[in-house]
């Protein structure tokens, strides 16, 4: 099964019984299989390892920027989105180690139970995602006031319209995100199992040689058995005679949730930067009087750091967001051989980067935020003993956290139970 994070796509990754050596590749050729085939076998590793480095590092972002010497509009921003990136790390670890590393039996791994989670994972993920974008558009457009206008600044952008703001994005996405509900269902589906390792069975399909004996299908019938497997769907529905609701759907995922909020960050980035090249001819021009307005260009050095660092997580939001929603439009208009033969073998990888992007920003905070570096260096006595103090708590999470995966493997598991009686 295939089930990508960022591009909500989530479907058999082969039809168990069916070969496809005779799938054609119409836009995307037998290279790009290959690799995507490569990559494939390491993601799984790559993407829980992102996922710890990234849990963590936004769990810090919070504890950081929720401090009271660093409370702001543009910090109460990035709280938001290191929150719903924190999310979206913890949604992505059970997942990609049910799907791409712990090397489960068919059965096991297309069980209802386990599916229903990847479908509400295709769902959550995506929602949390388009919080983050929401976010960070905010983000440029405080940004660009706090610059452009900053006399108008403290007067647009206080604490209160800003936790407005967020909890709006909070509302309003899961909201915007409910055609994409819709179009994804769980499908029941009879496969022949092997015995041995509840795996697909290896049978051909061979054409008879007459018209009464058309199909002869050649397996160990001993050794095999029907089970009903559960998988992902995309479903369609015709709203009108000429529209439809996958084509809206893939109108609000790709130009509406990707393509429109990064030509937004564009042009605002860009206006930060024609800002910031601004505001250095301004501070040449000023360095003649410098013992009179020395005050004035230590804030606007401020300024211009603090909105360099912003531009580097605009700048790193635009490399992995633009590409996804280019994908998307040219779904819409290249069909679906486009969509099978190459936005679905983009899942991983476009996956990989979007985490990526998710789990970066504590390290651009450390570079390029002096504030941020102080008061993180100030709250290490802080996390010490916060963490002295929460170690009798931790041990029990740890022991009920081992009690409920035993549970979990009993109730999801058939070939644990079976072994676990034996």
């Amino acid at each position: 099964m295939e089930c990508n994070l960022f591009n909500n796509t989530c479907t058999p990754s082969y039809d168990m019984n069916v070969s496809r050596e005779n799938e054609t590749y119409q836009y995307c050729g037998e290279h790009f299989q290959s690799f995507q085939m490569s990559y494939d076998h390491y993601h799984g590793y790559i993407s829980l390892f992102v996922c710890i480095f990234g849990i963590v590092a936004n769990t810090l972002n919070i504890i950081v920027l929720t401090r009271k010497e660093m409370r702001s509009p543009t910090n109460s921003i990035l709280t938001g989105l290191a929150i719903a990136d924190l999310l979206v790390m913890l949604d992505y670890i059970p997942f990609t180690l049910h799907l791409n590393i712990m090397n489960k039996s068919k059965r096991d791994k297309f069980n209802y139970n386990w599916t229903m989670f990847v479908l509400f994972h295709s769902n959550f993920s995506q929602v949390c995602h388009t919080i983050s974008i929401y976010l960070t558009v905010v983000l440029a457009i405080w940004r660009y006031i706090a610059v452009v206008y900053p006399q108008h600044n403290r007067q647009w952008c206080t604490m209160k319209t800003t936790t407005v703001t967020i909890l709006v994005g909070y509302i309003v996405c899961p909201l915007l995100c409910l055609p994409i509900y819709v179009t994804s269902k769980l499908k029941s589906r009879i496969v022949l199992l092997n015995q041995l390792d509840n795996n697909a069975v290896n049978y051909s399909v061979h054409p008879g040689g007459n018209q009464s004996d058309h199909n002869v299908t050649l397996y160990d019938e001993t050794n095999s058995y029907n089970a009903t497997l559960y998988f992902i769907d995309l479903v369609d529905y015709n709203l009108t005679n000429e529209i439809k609701l996958s084509v809206i759907n893939f109108w609000i995922y790709s130009v509406v949730i990707k393509i429109i909020p990064c030509i937004a960050l564009t042009v605002l980035s860009l206006r930060l930067i024609f800002a910031l090249i601004e505001t250095k001819k301004r501070r040449e021009k000023l360095l003649t009087n410098k013992s009179k307005l020395n005050k004035t260009l230590e804030k606007e050095k401020r300024t211009d750091r603090t909105t360099k660092m912003l531009l580097a997580v605009l700048l790193l939001f635009l490399i992995t967001e633009f590409p996804q929603g280019i994908l998307g439009l040219l779904t819409i208009m290249l069909g679906k051989g486009f969509f099978t033969s190459c936005y679905i073998k983009l899942g991983a990888l476009m996956d990989i980067l979007a985490l990526i992007n998710s789990a970066i920003n504590f390290i651009l905070y450390c570079i390029m935020s002096r504030q941020f570096r102080v008061t993180f260096q100030a709250g290490k006595g802080f996390f010490t003993s916060c963490y002295i103090k929460l170690g009798a708590l931790m041990d029990i999470l740890a022991l009920i956290n081992s009690a409920i995966n035993f549970i979990l493997y009993c109730i999801m598991s058939r070939q644990f139970r079976v072994t676990f009686q034996a």
